[in-house]
Parts: C-alpha cells; sequence; structure tokens
C-alpha cells in the first residue's frame, strides 16, 4: 500500500512544482492545491457528500443487478451447451454495443429518472462478469468433474463442491473487471438529466469552464473506484486463501 503510493505522491509534486513554475496554464490545468481548495469548499457546503453519494449508490444498486444477472445467465451458459449455442451469440452481438448507444433508447423507454441510469450502469457491468464466469465454468478440469462423479455426487454437491471454487477466480477477476466499467458507465449514465452526481458536476465544471470542478470531479472518480476495487480486492484475497499462488504465500 504504502509502496504503491509512491509514485502517485510523486506525480502530484511535480505537479504543483510545474503549476506554481507557469510552466502549466492555471486556466487548463490547475494545480493540485486549488483542486483540493475546491473539494474542500464542496465539503462545506455540503455539496460534495450529496453529490458522492448519489453516484456511489448508483453504481452499488447497477454493480448488484448486473453481476446477478451475469451469475444466473453466464452459469446456465456456462453449463449447458445447448443454452450456450442459443443466448451467446445474441449477448457476444449486445456485447459490442457501445455504451453511449444505450442512452437515448433507455431515456426513450424509462425516461430521465433513476431506473434508466441504473440500467445503464448494469449493463456495463453484466458483460465482463458474464464472460468471466462462461469462462470460468467452462475452464473447469473435466477430469475433476469425473471424480465427482464417481464419488456418486449429486448435480448440486457437483456443483457445490467441484465447478463454483474451480470456477470463482474467473468470477473475481470478473467482479472486478466489472466494477471498473460500472464506474466509468455511471459518467454516462449522469449525462441522462443527472441533478446530482459526479457525473454532473464533471457537465458543470465543462459548461462553467471550471476546470478546477472538473478535475476535482475526475480524481474523487479515481478515489472511489480504488476503494472499491481494493474492497473487493481483499474479498477475493480471503475468497482464494486456499490457492497454492504466489499472491497467497506468505
Amino acid at each position: 500500500m504504502v509502496l504503491g503510493s509512491i509514485l502517485p505522491f510523486l506525480l502530484l509534486i511535480l505537479w504543483e512544482l510545474a503549476a506554481r513554475a507557469g510552466v502549466l496554464a492555471p486556466h487548463l490545468l490547475p494545480a493540485p492545491s486549488l483542486i483540493l481548495e475546491k473539494i474542500i469548499h464542496m465539503q462545506k457546503d455540503g455539496s460534495l457528500y450529496a453529490h458522492v453519494s448519489v453516484t456511489f449508490t448508483r453504481v452499488c444498486i447497477g454493480f448488484a443487478i448486473g453481476t446477478a444477472a451475469a451469475v444466473i445467465i453466464g452459469a446456465v451458459v456456462g453449463y449447458a451447451k445447448t443454452a450456450e449455442q442459443l443466448f451467446d451469440p445474441l449477448l457476444q452481438a449486445f456485447r459490442s454495443i457501445p455504451s453511449l448507444a444505450w442512452v437515448p433508447l433507455f431515456i426513450l423507454w424509462m425516461g430521465i429518472g433513476e431506473p434508466s441510469k441504473i440500467t445503464l450502469i448494469a449493463v456495463g457491468v453484466f458483460f465482463p462478469v458474464y464472460l468471466n464466469i462462461v469462462a470460468g465454468i467452462q475452464g473447469v478440469d473435466r477430469k475433476l468433474i469425473e471424480v465427482g462423479k464417481i464419488y456418486q455426487l449429486s448435480p448440486f454437491q457437483l456443483t457445490k463442491r467441484i465447478i463454483l471454487p474451480a470456477a470463482l477466480p474467473s468470477f473475481m477477476t470478473g467482479m472486478r473487471s466489472g466494477l471498473g466499467l460500472g464506474w466509468m458507465f455511471v459518467v454516462a449514465a449522469e449525462l441522462m438529466g443527472a441533478s446530482e452526481g459526479l457525473g454532473y458536476l464533471l457537465v458543470v465544471g465543462q459548461n462553467t469552464y471550471s476546470p478546477d470542478t472538473v478535475i476535482a470531479s475526475i480524481l474523487l472518480f479515481a478515489v472511489l473506484g480504488k476503494v472499491t476495487d481494493a474492497l473487493l480486492k481483499w474479498i477475493e484475497f480471503r475468497s482464494l486463501k486456499w490457492q497454492d499462488s504466489m499472491n497467497n504465500q506468505a
């Protein structure tokens, strides 16, 4: 953790020095100290918590819905060859659609309220989780499954004791990828007529020509994304302690 913070800290110092020396134009890239002042000002007037909490809530709900849908569909597609042949081509076609292409359609269907925003985030989360679940299940060593059948394990026991543990590493990777896309999709979601959120702050900063607001929003996105990814990484470490891998060595 300490080692990983060295490079960002050095970059911030260089950024501050370059801004104070006039190398960077303040109306284009203000110094980190000015951006910090902007964040503190938003914290004092109460707007910071409101914008962060709204965006965080949207990502969490969209992440939960997208992951749940991916687990159900991915398990069926990964386990049944017929389901893969039936559903996977269509899902792969949907995966190729850019995120912004969904925006006008979701607005037409659900308006500019929360359902359309959360649905867009859920779509972004769904595909990486789905792909990794399918890959994880289909990548299970068939010899392990045969051993389970020799011991007369029921389909439920086979899934619980062999398939799910073997597919868990891919599933956790998919969740982390999905969460990252969820943070990216929330920006597009908050362009859909939002009145609160960090994505809304980006638009306000652009319209008012306030680079400190724009960069402050970007940095807050980075911090929130890093914190939530670190949480998932910790869950992944705890869930996969049984693996004999380099990351789990003392």
